[in-house]
């Protein structure tokens, strides 16, 4: 299958930044004043979902409209986080982009807070490989409508996503885009394309 563009996920397939968000929850919660405290178990059970979903699953208690005022104090406290923490990168995943950059246009879409993927490009030092990032703090939208604009906006034939959980392979059938299984992330899936255990397998396959 020829593809002109791969679109990433971010958590659990390019990086593993858990106890950064850790960090930066519980400076949120701290510093409104919120009896609430998150650990690496309880975010890595809503990676790749987006923000309504997390804050129902982990946070019942809490009240719809209040989530846009804890949103922004989470978002400050990862924009503080971040950049001097930031996460792991899976091994051969900067190598690994720098190659396939070479053939495809490049892209990573995240259900993360709007400046989460600039963060993470700017710690792993991969702009250069980068075409463009989508977070979902853009517009809050689910994954499938933001790939399609991504489609859009650069006119992408036939792009391939590359996720790690279930969530993505819908997304993907919604987008109606192929789906590309890492499993070595936080989620589990029966239906894709094809997985990969490592980069270099998904490095290999792709530059054929």
């Amino acid at each position: 299958m020829i593809h002109d563009a791969l679109i990433f996920d971010m958590d659990g397939t390019l990086w593993d930044a858990t106890d950064s968000y850790v960090k930066a929850f519980n400076h949120a919660f701290k510093t409104l004043n919120l009896p609430y405290k998150v650990d690496r178990k309880s975010l890595e059970s809503v990676t790749g979902m987006g923000r309504i979903q997390c804050f129902e699953k982990l946070f019942p208690e809490i009240h719809s409209k209040d989530y846009d005022f804890i949103s922004v104090q989470i978002n400050k406290s990862q924009d503080e986080v971040m950049p001097i923490f930031g996460g792991k990168m899976y091994e051969n995943v900067f190598s690994g982009l720098e190659i396939l950059s070479k053939k495809y246009k490049i892209f990573i879409l995240s259900n993360c807070q709007i400046n989460g993927i600039k963060h993470m490009i700017k710690f792993c030092k991969i702009n250069e490989f980068i075409t463009d990032e989508f977070a979902h703090g853009k517009n809050n939208m689910p994954k499938h409508f933001n790939i399609k604009l991504l489609i859009e906006d650069y006119d992408l034939k036939n792009p391939a996503y590359i996720g790690d959980t279930d969530g993505d392979r819908k997304d993907c059938e919604i987008a109606q885009i192929p789906f590309y299984f890492m499993t070595y992330g936080f989620g589990k899936t029966n239906i894709y394309i094809e997985k990969f255990d490592n980069f270099n397998q998904l490095t290999q396959y792709f530059m054929k």
